[in-house]
């Protein structure tokens, strides 16, 4: 496996408690594990014959309140063979939050709901909901076989039926989804859903689409679980609990009930309370079939789970699964009090937020904290980038500027990335552009990785005044060339997943002033922020493309593919999606050439998709789509504080987008001591 092979010789810990001024290798550390996971048992003959279940639902069994464990457990259960050893039940998982805009933080500890999953290596697709599937040889039908008796968390059963409701009365229905997933298509022609049976559906294309099965694994729009059933308008995922949901739609009932039922609960219109509804953040009501069902909301103090009663999973003695009773995510104002609560020893397993610039800090209070600290390193190209919104309108200055491919090559080449790498990431960062490392088949090579991506302040300079901002100001800044004021740009920075966002844009800022370029930035609480990226108001972003080495899994970040979440213009995703009806058309000629390739990469196996995505690697670097900063480190959720009660906690971990850390070290099966 590729994820066992890389070396990590070349990162070094500036600072570890016993000998503050060491440069010690991280493999010798004993801060990055080996790769590990939880195995999921697939031999028939090894399922076990007898359950067991948490003391909480026995007492419930016994008063009557629910049904014993061998009816709510499918026949078919997954079955997980324990990391080191068999669970005991009982605890609750402590965990922060920053809020209502904090909704990945939820999605990820759900991310057993998503159909099929990943192995320790994130490269492996491996059973989840769906206990198999099967392709055909021309890549035309996917067909994904179901559990037989699996059930939502009230028990109704859970069936193929779940995923006709959603094909047929959620996804195309426009009032609900204006905009067609561009996974369910195929150079513009749309899937067909086929129920088999009861346990199996089929996904039938009009050409070979051999990528498909992969986008239902990844995080794409279809790839989520009910995460997709979420009020930002998507309403994707590929199945809805439909026993619960055809009560808000008019097909089963009027016009005028639902409509009449959204306005006494205080919405405008039943598509707006649907969205509502269909919100596992906010419904306590609806039905799920991850691990643990939410009880308490997102917009509270103190968003909680607990365990789903009638979660599909079992160990291999037989026991179900999760053993963790609750996950409680405490609120926080900013990721600074996460961190601090963090080494304080408040949480169980934290990821999130984690600041890898404060990894001194963490080691040198993990023994009063009763925690330990784990790095896991990851291979994609930016765990910081300069993300640019090539459809920006708001002003036509600035939106020719970053239109202009010389002059985004100037601004790559104005940023000094060593010292950047030093100052947040302790120089256990790898410098350079978007480009994921040279070990992933995607890769354009290494000397893609320092295209237009070296500091070179001169040269960028020359190429600002060649292109016609050699006009500036008394204080040195470049001028607009319609007014003769002074050219700004704005860098947008949400409050999210890396702390030191802030302080890397404030840095940047200062090493374009030494090129004449006037920058501000702006931070912004993570709902507003993406309200900002939907309608094209930002000029440019500081964020990640973590989950973009593994391109046709997680597209976001390398082109514009998805009008909710594209920071590289979501006029463009719009565009792309709708096949050219809606949105905006890409000026740029090499964007629409990397758009073709990207659809192009649907028919083939997954050697020519990884040459393609070689090509496609080529063009966002050259055309600097994205400034790539610094990667390949443990920054971006891959800096684990886990407390040392915890148990069957990997190693290390894959902290790809797909894996959808934490659950990539699959938590159902974690345990208090």
């Amino acid at each position: 496996m590729i994820w066992k092979t890389i070396g990590l010789a070349g990162l070094v810990l500036a600072v570890l408690p016993a000998v503050a001024t060491a440069q010690t290798d991280l493999q010798k550390s004993g801060l990055v594990g080996k790769l590990e996971t939880a195995d999921i048992i697939t031999d028939p003959a090894k399922v076990p014959k007898q359950f067991k279940e948490a003391p909480q639902l026995a007492e419930q069994v016994k008063a009557g309140k629910l049904p014993p464990i061998e009816q709510r457990l499918p026949g078919e259960p997954m079955v997980l063979q324990p990391l080191r050893q068999t669970g005991k039940y009982g605890g609750i998982w402590r965990r922060g939050f920053l809020g209502p805009g904090d909704s990945e933080n939820g999605n990820r500890l759900r991310s057993g709901d998503k159909l099929i999953f990943f192995d320790a290596t994130g490269t492996e697709m491996r059973p989840n909901v769906a206990k198999g599937w099967e392709v055909s040889e021309d890549g035309r039908q996917t067909t994904l076989f179901l559990r037989k008796g699996m059930k939502w968390s009230d028990g109704a059963p859970y069936t193929a039926d779940d995923f006709v409701f959603w094909f047929e009365d959620i996804y195309k229905n426009k009032d609900i989804v204006s905009s067609p997933a561009p996974e369910l298509q195929i150079n513009r022609k749309p899937a067909k859903l086929v129920k088999v049976d009861e346990t199996t559906v089929r996904f039938e294309f009009e050409e070979p689409y051999h990528l498909f099965l992969n986008l239902v694994a990844g995080d794409t729009q279809i790839g989520g679980g009910q995460s997709r059933l979420q009020s930002d308008g998507r309403m994707l995922g590929l199945y809805a609990p439909a026993h619960y949901l055809k009560q808000f739609l008019p097909k089963y009932s009027s016009l005028d009930t639902v409509t009449e039922k959204a306005k006494a609960a205080g919405y405008k219109t039943w598509v707006e309370y649907l969205r509502v509804r269909a919100d596992w953040r906010l419904n306590t009501e609806l039905p799920t079939i991850a691990a643990w069902k939410m009880v308490q909301p997102i917009n509270t103090q103190t968003w909680v789970l607990e365990r789903n009663p009638y979660f599909w999973t079992v160990d291999s003695e037989g026991n179900q699964l999760p053993y963790i009773d609750k996950v409680q995510l405490g609120l926080a104002e900013n990721p600074e009090v996460v961190n601090l609560r963090a080494i304080a020893g408040e949480y169980d397993f934290m990821e999130r937020f984690m600041d890898l610039s404060k990894l001194p800090v963490f080691l040198e209070n993990a023994q009063k904290g009763n925690y330990k600290v784990a790095l896991d390193t990851g291979f994609s190209g930016g765990d910081s980038l300069i993300v640019l919104n090539h459809a920006f309108r708001g002003d036509a200055e600035i939106a020719k500027w970053i239109g202009n491919v010389e002059f985004r090559r100037a601004l790559s080449l104005a940023v000094d990335r060593n010292q950047l790498n030093e100052a947040f990431w302790l120089g256990l960062g790898t410098p350079g552009s978007a480009a994921p490392a040279e070990i992933m088949p995607e890769s354009p090579g290494s000397e893609w990785r320092q295209r237009w991506a070296t500091f070179d302040k001169a040269k960028a300079n020359a190429m600002l005044d060649a292109i016609g901002l050699s006009k500036k100001d008394s204080e040195g800044y470049r001028l607009r060339s319609d007014n003769g004021q002074r050219l700004r740009f704005q860098i947008d920075v949400v409050q999210s997943l890396t702390p030191t966002w802030p302080a890397q844009a404030e840095m940047i800022v200062q090493q374009w002033r030494a090129v004449g370029i006037a920058t501000d930035t702006k931070l912004f609480e993570r709902g507003l922020f993406y309200t900002r990226i939907r309608n094209d108001q930002h000029q440019m972003t500081i964020f990640s493309n973590g989950g973009s080495e593994s391109m046709f899994l997680y597209p976001v970040p390398v082109l514009p593919t998805d009008p909710q979440s594209s920071q590289l213009g979501a006029a463009h995703a719009k565009w792309f999606v709708s096949n050219g009806s809606e949105g905006l058309k890409p000026e740029s000629p090499e964007m629409i050439k990397a758009m073709e390739l990207m659809r192009s990469a649907a028919t083939q196996k997954a050697e020519g998709r990884n040459k393609i995505a070689q090509e496609i690697w080529k063009i966002h670097v050259d055309q600097v789509l994205s400034i790539g900063l610094v990667g390949q480190s443990p920054a971006n959720m891959g800096t684990r504080v886990v407390s040392n009660r915890l148990e069957n906690v990997p190693e290390r971990t894959c902290i790809s987008q797909h894996c959808r850390t934490p659950w990539s070290g699959h938590p159902e099966q974690w345990f208090f001591k």
